[in-house]
C-alpha cells in the first residue's frame, strides 16, 4: 500500500498524512505494518507510549469496555472502518 493515510496518535492527538512505510520508519504503531486494520490495538506516534491507549485500558481492565467514553467510541468506530476511515481525502477543486 503506497497511498497516504491519516495517522492519528490516540495519546497526543498528532496527525500526519503518511504512507505505511513512512509511518513505520517514523516510529508510528499503525496498521498495516504494526497491527491489523479494523482491530483495536495501539495507534501511537513515535513519541507516545501504549500505556495511555484504549487498547491498554481494555487489556489491563476488561471491565473498562462497559465504561467507554464518547471519545473511545469514536476511536473504535474509526478503527473498525479502517482503512477507509483514515484515507487521505483529495481536495475537491472548484
Amino acid at each position: 500500500m503506497d497511498e497516504q493515510l491519516v495517522h492519528i496518535c490516540e495519546v497526543c492527538g498528532k496527525k500526519e498524512n503518511l504512507t505505511p512505510d513512512e509511518a513505520f520508519d517514523a516510529g508510528w504503531d499503525y496498521p498495516p505494518r504494526i497491527g491489523t486494520f479494523g482491530v483495536v490495538s495501539p495507534r501511537t506516534c513515535g513519541g507516545c507510549t501504549i500505556d495511555k491507549t484504549l487498547w491498554w485500558r481494555l487489556t489491563t481492565n476488561p471491565e473498562y469496555r462497559n465504561k467507554l467514553t464518547e471519545e473511545d467510541a469514536a476511536l473504535v468506530e474509526r478503527i473498525v472502518g479502517e482503512p477507509e476511515s483514515i484515507r487521505v481525502k483529495e481536495e475537491e477543486d472548484g
